[in-house]
């Protein structure tokens, strides 16, 4: 059992998909059969990344996506579906992390932290769940930092993510056709 029973043939869309986690995740997922549509601002390295994944016998596509702009998104979603027919599952998983302490007022650092980090992931909701309750399922996997959690000397402004990476269940009761993963 490889833990991924389900994963073949899903169209999962990842932003932040250009390096780390994100890389990581489309690989492995493409390995496991999943159709993957990646979306970072890096195009170079998105162009890469979908060579490696189609020579290892895998399937991707990928769009430059800024999560600052929430058109972007749309059109990473659109993209899902157009060339797949729907889209099972969007990893929200880009984000950023400036390190100052506090004292040094990089107000522009914590702007772009709220933009990208919180920001993103709404437009990343906004963007799918309309394709999810059109299809009846879908499902929103929010990748948070351990910097989220438990702060430390020099990263005393980190937006807190994780309230939007673990909804309420009865959010999601509500809304029997949307699964939050």
């Amino acid at each position: 059992m490889n833990g991924f029973s389900g994963t073949e043939g899903k169209v999962v869309a990842i932003t932040g998909a250009s390096s780390g986690i994100g890389e990581a995740s489309a690989l492995l997922l493409a390995e496991r059969g999943a159709k993957v549509v990646l979306g970072a601002r890096r195009s170079d390295r998105l162009a890469a990344l979908a060579d490696r994944i189609a020579e290892a016998g895998g399937e991707a596509a990928y769009a430059r996506t800024d999560v600052k702009q929430r058109g972007d998104l749309v059109a990473l979603v659109k993209l899902a579906c157009d060339r797949y027919g729907r889209l099972d599952v969007l990893i929200n998983n880009a984000g950023i992390m400036p390190i100052s302490p506090l004292d040094d007022l990089r107000v522009e650092d914590w702007e772009e932290m709220i933009d990208i980090n919180i920001k993103g992931v709404l437009y990343g909701i906004a963007a799918a769940l309309p394709v999810f309750r059109k299809q009846g399922f879908g499902h929103f996997v929010n990748i948070a930092s351990t910097a989220g959690h438990k702060t430390v000397a020099n990263q005393s402004v980190i937006p807190e993510r994780s309230s939007l990476c673990a909804p309420s269940p009865r959010v999601c009761a509500r809304r029997p056709a949307v699964n939050c993963a």
